[in-house]
C-alpha cells in the first residue's frame, strides 16, 4: 500500500468558538484531507483525527498496533498543557491495555453492576421532581445549569457516597478538567483531592455505597488506584450523561416532529428517539477514543510515527456512516453508532447513563409540557473544546406550575442531598 505524504494542511483547532458553533462545518473540511486528519487540540498540541466510520472502527479494536498508554507522547507535553487533566496517563482502566486493563475494567464493570435498575429509574424520578419542583412556579428556567447538571450529579455523588458539601466540588471538577481556556489541572488536582478524602474515610469505616463496594472488589485496588477509578467514573459519567439530556432535550425543542419548532406541545417523537438521534449526530463526547501508535506503523495509508496522538472523532464518524446510507438508523435506534465506543475500551456505564437520561427527559417534559425555548437556537453558546458537544445554558419558558410551600422546597432539597442510592448485593454484569 502506497502511504500518503505528510499533510500540506494546517492543523484545524478544535478548541475555540468557532469549533464548538460549527463543529459538523469543521468535520466536512477535515474529511477532505482522508480519513485522518491534522487538528490542534490546544495551543501547541497537534493530533490525527480520524473521521473515517471504518477506520475508527478499526483503530478501537486494534490492541496490537495500538496502545492506550499515552506517556510517550505525554513526554513531550509541557507539564501545564491543559489537555493533560484528559489525556495525561494515570492507572485506570482507560490508559492501561492488557492484563492491568482488565483488572481495572472488571472493578468498575462489577460496582457498577451493583446499581440496580428499577432503583436507579426511582432515584432518578424523585431527585428529577424535587429540582423541576424548584423552578416549575417560576415559569422560566435554564435546563442545563438547573436540571441537566445537577441530576447526575447527585445520583453520581449519592451512590458513591459523597458528603453533600463535597458535591459541588466534585462537579466543578469534572467540568474543569473540560476547560480549555485553562484552569483545567487545578480542577482535577481539586476532584482527586476530594475523592482522596472519599477512599481513606471509606477505608476507615465502611459504608453501604459504591466506595466501599469498590475498595472490596477481588482486584485488591489501592488507595489511588481506587481515587483514579472513582475519578474516572465521575468525570466518564457526570459530565456525558449532562451533555446527553442537553443535547437530547434541544433537538426536541428545535425539531417540529417533537412538538413544532422551540416547543414540545403536541409532539409524538419520544425521548428515546431524541437520544438516538444526538448518539448518532451529536454524541456528548464527540472527539476523544486516544491511541497511540507502538510502532512507526501506516493506517488507512497514513504514515503514524510512534506514541503520536491519535484521536477518534465519534461524531464525524457517525455523520460519515449516516451520509453513506440513510438516517433511518439514527431515528429508530438501530446501527452500530460509535458515541460508546467499541472495542475492549468501550463504556462501561452506557445502561446506567441511557436509564438516567430517558428518565430525566420523560420526567420533564411531563410535568412541564409546554416547554420552549426562550431564546431563538441560533443565538444558543455552546461550550468550547475540543473533547465535547454540549450547549452551554439551555434557557426555556412555560406555564408556571403550583408548587410547594417554600419550607417544603427546602426540606426536600435536604432529603435528596442526604438520600442514598439504594444499590443491590451482588454484581449484575
Amino acid at each position: 500500500m502506497t502511504l500518503s505524504a505528510p499533510s500540506p494542511h494546517e492543523p484545524l483547532a478544535l478548541y475555540g468558538p468557532d469549533f464548538a458553533a460549527d463543529p459538523h462545518g469543521h468535520y466536512r473540511r477535515l474529511r477532505d484531507q482522508g480519513p485522518l486528519a491534522r487538528v490542534r487540540v490546544a495551543p501547541g498540541i497537534d493530533a490525527m483525527l480520524v473521521t473515517d466510520y471504518q477506520a475508527a472502527v478499526d483503530l478501537l479494536r486494534d490492541t496490537d498496533t495500538f496502545t492506550k498508554d499515552p506517556r510517550a507522547w505525554q513526554a513531550g507535553v509541557p507539564a501545564d498543557s491543559p489537555v493533560l487533566p484528559v489525556l495525561g496517563h494515570r492507572p485506570t482502566a482507560l490508559f492501561t491495555d492488557g492484563a492491568v486493563h482488565a483488572r481495572y475494567r472488571d472493578a468498575i464493570n462489577d460496582t457498577l453492576g451493583l446499581i440496580e435498575p428499577h432503583l436507579l429509574r426511582a432515584e432518578v424520578s424523585r431527585v428529577a421532581q424535587q429540582l423541576i419542583g424548584e423552578f416549575s412556579a417560576t415559569g422560566t428556567g435554564d435546563l442545563i445549569a438547573q436540571y441537566a447538571r445537577r441530576l447526575p450529579l447527585h445520583v453520581f455523588t449519592a451512590a458513591f457516597g459523597v458528603a453533600p458539601q463535597d458535591s459541588r466540588r466534585i462537579v466543578l471538577g469534572v467540568a474543569g478538567m473540560m476547560d480549555p481556556a485553562g484552569g483545567a489541572a487545578a480542577a482535577y488536582a481539586d476532584l482527586v483531592g476530594v475523592v482522596t478524602g472519599l477512599v481513606a474515610d471509606r477505608r476507615a469505616r465502611p459504608g453501604r455505597d459504591l466506595t466501599t463496594y469498590l475498595l472490596e472488589h477481588p482486584a485488591g485496588l489501592d488507595d489511588d488506584e481506587a481515587v483514579r477509578q472513582i475519578t474516572l467514573i465521575f468525570s466518564a459519567g457526570h459530565d456525558p450523561t449532562t451533555n446527553l439530556i442537553g443535547n437530547a432535550l434541544l433537538r426536541m425543542l428545535g425539531d417540529t416532529r417533537y412538538g413544532g419548532s422551540g416547543s414540545l406541545h403536541g409532539g409524538a417523537t419520544t425521548a428515546q428517539d431524541a437520544i438516538a438521534e444526538v448518539l448518532w449526530r451529536d454524541p456528548p463526547i464527540a472527539n476523544l477514543g486516544a491511541h497511540y501508535p507502538r510502532h512507526d506503523t501506516e493506517f488507512h495509508g497514513v504514515a503514524l510515527r510512534a506514541g503520536q496522538l491519535l484521536l477518534v472523532s465519534f461524531a464525524a464518524a457517525n455523520t460519515q456512516s449516516l451520509s453513506a446510507g440513510s438516517d433511518s438508523a439514527a431515528r429508530s435506534g438501530e446501527g452500530a453508532h460509535l458515541a460508546w465506543s467499541t472495542g475492549p475500551h468501550r463504556c462501561p456505564a452506557k445502561q446506567p447513563a441511557l436509564l438516567m437520561a430517558i428518565t430525566a427527559i420523560e420526567q420533564l417534559t411531563s410535568q412541564l409540557c409546554d416547554l420552549e425555548l426562550a431564546v431563538d437556537a441560533a443565538d444558543l453558546v455552546w461550550r468550547p473544546g475540543p473533547f465535547h458537544r454540549a450547549p452551554a445554558h439551555l434557557p426555556v419558558r412555560f406555564t408556571p406550575l403550583d408548587t410547594l410551600p417554600e419550607q417544603d422546597v427546602r426540606r426536600a432539597r435536604q432529603d435528596a442531598d442526604h438520600a442514598p442510592v439504594r444499590v443491590g448485593g451482588t454484581p449484575n454484569g
